[in-house]
């Protein structure tokens, strides 16, 4: 058949011009092409400079690009016209083919138009990226050609009488109003930017976070098509699969989306209630108030979007419908009747009649339908972030308003506000998430009823019924799971805790050979967590069933209903498919509705906490709390501590700088105004109820000078200066803080009455540095640590290290100053957090400085070079204001002011003189404690000289790690940190691939018969679910072609009998649904014996591990593979492996059901695979590290927020190009079995199965995709488990049976060590080189020596807690290294200079092996001198001890542990400095009471302080791994040269 543009039929009347050429409807076509061409010629030249010339330019991310106004209307109006030329194209394509020739003009123009619409928007594009709107002047000419030209073809057929009917002059008046709209936003630009015809141009500039290149998240600036398919996160994420993805990689947030903005949205929507005359509303109702306000719009936004999408979504069942309908009837067109101006026309019914029509449309409606979703998703969850991050920032707000003693008494705890942080506000970010789905879900199901019943009647109603009336149980079954999810949370906190405090005291259980105690604890409480998990998984693989199995029951009720009761309804594959698609639809938001429920009523809950929260009491103007320490310790995790400073200290903190203090003069104590602080009548408790810790306090705290409080242990001198600084709550009395700035009042007439007053002189409190006894440290560098936000001063840092003595630390640290320090300064030793903790207070610009007990952690020369060097030259001769906690009386005569205290009052304040004079009994009893005469300290003897050298090898004090005593520098390059799996950067340089390992792992874990079971049922069910689909196929179209014939015949004997059909369909649809129980309890079942297996090797391995492993792994990093790794075993793993298996044989199966029934679809089918590998694998990199971020991120709200942002534009870029590849899926498919049933005799049941599938597919390519990523991340957390759990064990077992270990061994003590040669680690150097001594039964042996000398190493000798390579020590006659680990170390005792308490009761503390009688309890804690300490508790010896024995003063603890010790009657007994923390009245007691109750039995002491061990039988003095000297004390002494005797003279 010839071509010709106007057609070429003889009698040509396409030619004929007798009536004027524009009623030539062939000349007004070829008319329509004049503007197109035009355009297409204009641009190209300059689309091609310009993209040669600005090549550059072209990529997004630059500052020139800025919106032209109407933008986003523009891109809309693109896309309608593109939609509508397509249409037209379609309609001319369709109504020429029933002409004998073929007539360009009804399909090129439109073509062309096409092109030419494309052209036009890349065009604008690139003018609109380089900022080059005079260019636009060729848009402004093509979009008026354009108008006219289709206003004259309108014009025309309005003329000749075509009127609605005629699709074509619906589409051609479409196109006019779509040109006129264009024109219109063109000229609109002219008119705001004024680039031509007028004088002056209007100056704009791009927005600032285009010209902040720090902003890389371009989602809000980028144009419509490229927000719609996150076309600019290609550059991302292909550099994410280069090379890892870091922080600085994603760049800052977009200014709109920081936490402060969006704070001060939501703070604003606040303020706005209250400002309303009206009463607003109270708690919570006011909070989802000020949420609607502050982020209502996007929301609606969302919805609008979700809905559109949903309804687009009914598009492919009707489409599908249509196909299988036309295909049957041989999609025969109308011949068209109408002829206008030569040419036929087709009505839009006719139109649509053509099965190719329907696949195209079908594929416009799904393009356009998963944009619209995504795009929904998109706002909801930015939305989500935004909210949370405003509120985050709220929740920090108020923290720092907290007082402390809301804190303490566990009103409301650090962990309670974490949860705040980490999880309420996510539970509302999730609820906004999902928030769409409560309007868009009703919308869904009412919809989806009235197709059904349009489609197959009444039968339809029932099906969708079972749907429905299932909905409830469904609702139970997830109300269940929640509360099994919920109490398998309390046990699995409670497991942690347990795990926490094992781990923590992990030294001291294998030390006293308790693990099996706590292991067998830690197991009891994973068997109870283990029984709420079975309920967990039986609920979940019920949801799951019923998810699966609820479409089954529906299609098998609606069908053999409708085939049984209504015989005379036709039964054909068109209904048929249609409707289980529909049914597959109306599902989706039955599945979603429990989650969406369970989700609102999750927000509420978190709303009404937070309102509660929010309304607690804040710290009150009249005292000015600042929360320091324990609200600190609370949240340093998120690390929102620098708001502290910015908060409430700043103004102050300038004040200081600006020197505003003309009132320093010399200081005469008796001035009334020249205090500091002054408490009057004070009484403070930390409960309201319970009794005042502290009463009738009556203090005053002198300017400038130097106040030291001192007194035994436990008599409340820490909480005198919480009080003090407002932590604690105020009975009565007032604290009065001196504001010292001249022009208020000087305070001295202050009486209670005069509260104003009052209230004025204590909101003027200035910033207070404050070192506590715990050492406080952030998660950071060292030098962060110390200068804590102020600004950086090189001298004065210097100063304060030294002061501190922290260089030789520094020096030893990987990094320097620049070493991140780990959790609670995990990587530190004691001495050196509290010389850090002590170094930010001196660093601080403060007038005020409270040190709480600095030196209980430091040997004697540290602490006399910090009491020169940092307290009194950097502190009081700056004329700061000290107060100074500490135990150390030999430091009194420095102090200007003392305050001694007892039992919670003040039992003398004044000079020392004064308290020599009036006290002159507590002045003697100090004196004999000093032992030191008053002198000052101007002797630095030789010795510090001496030792100086020392100093830089052994200043590596390592408590809790004392792996790394050694004495070389060059060692310390070994500090473990790469073996921790949550290092950072080597975590994102690790990149992984899909762990098979750990998938095999998994598995293998699970054993044979299950993985069987696993596999064996997947299949199965997924074939019955092909096979009944296939059924309906074949059912159907057997049906049809009956019918068809009875049309034929015209007689209507043959009646089709369906139940033979219906029968096997019956038997299909029963085999299924039990098949989904079955897989649904294997995938969980597995689950639970696989969550069971790891964690009890995990438990195994890591108690039984050696103390290297501890000493070298950060706790936070084993603690998180109990925590976090066993949850996502337990709870994750198992539904996310089923979804996977689903979704992946959902989808094989579909395609294999396309290829059979269309050959054709398999060589389409290879470039969308290859593409879709690619984009996953590209997606599956990129996911991987954002969830890597996740740990570092909580510490930084906004670098959270953008690494959500930016996993969420992945997701969707993803979603989207699946989506589109589902998509082409199903065009292809569509176009393949139409074409295959109009040539080649397909059935049309199988059409619709086909096409069914098809859809399928383009719905579950998307969830395996982010199944597969999902499965990668969480099996990422059995890898990590498997790394554990190849730690070596301890060799427990011994050479000597229990049989030949004598049962009261050892009853002499007599110890032999020889040649003795110890290593923490085969890698590292000797800690003890070749040492020799023995210690005779009974004798009591001091050891000495500078820090870092190998003391400590010389007690862990005897347990075998260190790798001895050379030598041997024999204890009354046996060698240890024969005794097996638990005998030896049951047999001996040591005292560890860290206490450690465990939560329980003192009964457990002190026997946890439940051997000893009350009375052998009593004694000991007699000889610690606690049992008045105890008798006082209620409950005696079953009192409570807190986590971490927080209840009792760090002394106190430390003499429980010394009572510990005394109720294991051992002849050995070991004590590790162990006295450190005790003032010298309660060392001197214990002294004597050790060598009285110890009489018999064998004491090695290890002393910090030589005067304790002054009085021992021997002294061993080491250095750097070897003994120095080694003889009486006594002998050494009187050697002028001896390094013993030079230790004392040092220590006076």
């Amino acid at each position: 058949m010839s071509l010709a543009f106007c057609g070429s039929e003889n009698n040509s009347a396409a030619y004929k011009v007798n009536d004027g050429v524009l009623n030539n409807g062939c000349f007004v076509d070829a008319l329509n092409l004049v503007p197109h061409v035009f355009l297409l010629f204009i641009t190209f030249p300059i689309l091609f400079i310009g993209w040669g010339s600005q090549s550059s330019k072209v990529h997004i991310h630059h500052s020139t690009w800025l919106h032209f106004p109407g933008h986003n209307l523009r891109w809309i109006l693109t896309f309608i016209l593109l939609f509508v030329l397509v249409c037209e194209i379609a309609e001319g394509i369709v109504s020429d083919g029933v002409a004998e020739s073929r007539h360009l003009h009804l399909y090129m123009p439109p073509g062309m138009a096409f092109l030419a619409a494309i052209t036009s928007i890349v065009y604008y594009h690139n003018i609109e990226t380089s900022n080059f709107p005079k260019l636009l002047i060729a848009l402004l000419v093509y979009w008026t050609l354009a108008f006219i030209t289709k206003t004259i073809k309108f014009v025309k057929f309005c003329d000749h009488g075509v009127g609605l009917l005629q699709l074509r002059f619906c589409l051609t008046g479409l196109l006019v109003a779509l040109y006129g709209m264009l024109l219109v936003v063109e000229i609109n630009v002219i008119r705001v930017r004024r680039y031509v015809f007028f004088k002056k141009t209007k100056e704009v500039k791009p927005p600032e976070d285009l010209q902040d290149l720090g902003v890389r998240f371009l989602q809000p600036f980028v144009n419509l098509l490229s927000k719609g398919t996150y076309w600019w996160m290609n550059t991302f994420i292909k550099t994410a699969h280069k090379k890892p993805i870091d922080l600085k990689a994603i760049g800052k947030l977009p200014i709109a989306m920081r936490a402060l903005t969006n704070y001060t949205r939501l703070n604003e929507a606040f303020k706005a209630q209250k400002n309303k005359t009206t009463p607003y509303p109270q708690g919570s109702k006011s909070i989802w108030y000020a949420l609607c306000c502050a982020f209502g719009r996007p929301l609606v936004l969302s919805s609008t979007f979700r809905i559109l999408a949903d309804l687009l979504g009914f598009a492919g069942p009707l489409c599908i419908s249509g196909i299988v309908h036309h295909v049957g009837k041989g999609n025969n067109t109308f011949r068209p009747q109408i002829k206008i101006l030569g040419v036929s026309f087709i009505s839009s019914q006719e139109f649509l009649a053509n099965a190719y029509v329907l696949a195209v449309l079908l594929f416009f409606a799904l393009l356009l339908q998963r944009t619209f979703l995504q795009a929904s998703y998109y706002v909801a969850i930015e939305t989500g972030i935004n909210l949370r991050g405003a509120i985050q920032t709220k929740i920090y707000n108020k923290i720092m308003r907290l007082s402390t003693s809301n804190m303490s008494m566990g009103e409301m705890t650090a962990g309670q506000i974490c949860n705040l942080v980490a999880i309420d506000t996510n539970q509302l970010m999730w609820f906004f998430f999902l928030c769409p789905n409560l309007w868009a879900m009703p919308v869904q199901i009412i919809v989806g009823v009235i197709l059904l019943y349009y489609l197959l009647g009444i039968s339809a109603l029932i099906g969708a019924a079972v749907i429905i009336v299932l909905a409830p149980v469904q609702y139970f079954v997830a109300t269940k799971l929640s509360q099994a999810q919920r109490s398998t949370l309390e046990y699995s906190n409670e497991r942690l805790k347990k795990t926490n405090e094992m781990l923590r005291g992990i030294k001291l259980l294998k030390l006293y050979a308790w693990e099996h105690i706590f292991h067998s604890s830690v197991e009891e409480t994973r068997q109870k967590e283990m029984t709420s998990l079975k309920a967990f998984a039986l609920y979940t693989s019920i949801s799951i069933f019923m998810n699966a199995a609820i479409p089954i029951a529906a299609v098998l009720i609606t069908f053999v209903v409708h085939a049984h009761l209504f015989e005379t309804a036709a039964f054909s594959p068109s209904e048929a498919f249609a409707s289980l698609s529909l049914f597959h639809i109306l599902v989706t938001p039955l599945f979603l509705l429990s989650s969406v429920i369970r989700s609102t009523v999750k927000a509420l809950v978190s709303v009404q906490k937070l309102s509660e929260f929010l309304s607690s009491e804040e710290i009150g103007e009249e005292h000015d709390k600042c929360s320091e320490p324990r609200c600190k310790e609370s949240h340093s995790k998120y690390q929102a501590v620098p708001l502290k400073v910015v908060n409430r200290k700043r103004p102050a903190r300038e004040d200081w700088d600006n020197d505003s203090f003309p009132l320093r003069r010399p200081v005469n104590i008796t001035e009334a105004d020249n205090y500091c602080v002054k408490v009057t009548h004070g009484f403070f408790t930390w409960t309201p109820e319970g009794v005042p810790t502290l009463s009738s306090v009556d203090i005053r705290i002198p300017q400038g000078q130097l106040t030291m409080i001192v007194g035994q242990v436990g008599c409340g001198k820490s909480s005198l200066l919480l009080g003090i600084l407002g932590e604690m709550q105020k009975v009565s009395g007032n604290v009065i803080w001196n504001s010292s700035i001249p022009d208020s009042e000087t305070g001295e007439n202050v009486s209670p009455e005069m509260e104003t007053a009052i209230d004025m002189e204590t909101r003027k409190r200035g910033p207070v540095a404050y070192a506590s006894q715990k050492p406080w440290l952030l998660n950071a560098t060292v030098e962060e640590n110390i200068t804590f936000e102020s600004p950086f001063n090189k001298q004065r840092y210097k100063a304060v290290i030294d002061a501190c003595s922290l260089q030789p630390d520094i020096d030893i640290l990987p990094h320097g100053d620049q070493t991140q320090i780990g959790e609670r300064g995990i990587n530190l030793s004691g001495g050196q957090r509290q010389r850090i903790s002590v170094a930010r207070a001196l660093y601080q610009q403060t007038n005020v400085v409270f040190l709480d007990d600095p030196f209980s952690a430091l040997d004697i020369h540290l602490s006399d070079h910090l009491m020169q060097e940092g307290i009194l030259k950097m502190l009081r001769d700056d004329k700061r204001t000290v107060v100074l906690v500490t135990h150390k009386l030999q430091y009194l005569p420095h102090a200007d002011w003392i305050i001694a205290m007892k039992d919670g009052t003040i039992q003398r304040e004044g000079t020392l003189k004064d308290i020599q004079k009036s006290e002159s009994e507590l002045f003697e009893h100090w004196k004999t404690l000093m032992n030191r005469q008053d002198q000052e300290l101007e002797k630095e003897t030789s010795v510090e000289r001496k030792t100086v050298l020392d100093r830089k090898n052994l200043q590596r004090t390592m408590y809790p790690r004392e792996a790394l005593l050694q004495d070389d520098e060059e060692d310390e390059d070994e500090i473990p940190e790469s073996d921790d799996e949550d290092n950072l950067s080597s975590v994102l340089h690790q990149r992984a691939k899909m762990p098979w390992q750990a998938c095999g792992k998994y598995l293998s874990s699970a054993g044979f018969l299950l993985l069987l079971l696993l596999v064996l049922s997947q299949l199965l069910k997924h074939t019955v679910m092909v096979s009944i689909d296939y059924w309906l196929a074949h059912w159907t179209s057997v049906a049809i072609s009956i019918e068809v014939e009875k049309n034929c015949s015209h007689c209507e004997v043959l009646r089709f009998n369906h139940s033979p059909y219906s029968r096997v369909f019956s038997i299909l649809c029963c085999l299924g649904i039990i098949l989904c129980l079955v897989t649904s309890i294997a995938v969980e079942w597995t689950g639970l014996k696989v969550a069971k297996k790891l964690h009890c090797f995990l438990l195994n391995k890591i108690i039984l591990a050696p103390m290297r492993f501890f000493e070298t792994t950060p706790l936070g990093s084993i603690l998180n593979r109990f925590s976090a790794d066993c949850n996502t075993i337990d709870q994750h793993i198992p539904s996310t492996l089923e979804c996977l298996s689903r979704s992946t044989l959902l989808c094989l199966s579909a395609l294999a059901v396309i290829s059979y029934v269309t050959p054709v679809f398999l060589i389409a089918l290879v470039p969308l695979a290859i593409i879709c590998y690619f984009i996953q694998k590209y997606f599956r990199v990129a996911s991987r590290y954002e969830s890597r971020f996740k740990q570092k991120l909580l510490e930084y709200t906004d670098s959270n927020n953008i690494a959500s942002l930016f996993l969420t534009a992945a997701n969707r870029w993803l979603e989207v190009r699946m989506e589109y590849i589902g998509a082409c899926v199903v065009l292809i498919a569509a176009v393949a079995s139409i074409t295959n049933s109009l040539y080649y005799q397909l059935s049309s049941g199988f059409v619709g199965l086909g096409l069914t599938y098809a859809l399928m597919v383009s719905n579950y390519l998307n969830w395996m995709v982010r199944n597969l990523a999902d499965m990668e991340l969480q099996l990422g957390a059995v890898k990590r488990l498997n790394g554990l759990i190849k730690t070596e064990a301890e060799n427990y077992e011994g050479l000597l049976s229990p049989a030949q270990i004598p049962q009261n061994w050892p009853d002499q003590g007599e110890i032999q060590i020889q040649n003795l040669s110890v290593r923490y680690d085969s890698s590292l150097k000797p800690v003890l080189k070749h040492v020799s001594a023995h210690i005779s039964p009974g004798q009591k042996t001091g050891i000495c020596g500078r820090t870092g000398s190998g003391k400590s190493s010389f007690s862990l000798a005897f347990f075998r807690m260190v790798d001895t390579f050379e030598g041997r020590i024999i204890i009354d006659g046996i060698d240890i290294a024969k005794l097996p680990l638990q005998t030896l170390r049951s047999r001996l005792s040591i005292i560890l200079q860290d206490p450690i308490l465990f939560s329980g009761t003192i009964r457990f503390n002190l026997d946890p092996e439940k051997k000893c009688t009350d009375n052998m309890l009593w004694e000991a804690l007699e000889i610690a001198q606690l049992k008045h300490v105890v008798k006082a508790l209620p409950g005696g010896l079953d009192a409570i001890v807190t986590e971490g024995g927080e209840n009792f003063s760090q002394g106190q603890r430390q003499l429980f542990c010394l009572a510990r010790a005394f109720v294991r009657k051992t002849s050995i007994f070991i004590m590790d400095e162990a006295t450190a923390s005790i003032d010298m009245a309660t060392e001197n007691i214990l002294q004597k009471v050790v060598m009285t109750a110890f009489a018999d039995r064998t004491v090695v002491t290890i002393a910090h302080r030589v005067h304790t061990i002054l009085n021992a039988d021997m002294v061993i003095v080491m250095k750097r791994g070897v003994i120095l000297e080694y003889d009486k004390p006594e002998i050494l002494l009187e050697q002028e040269d001896s390094v013993f005797a030079s230790f004392v003279q040092a220590d006076k």
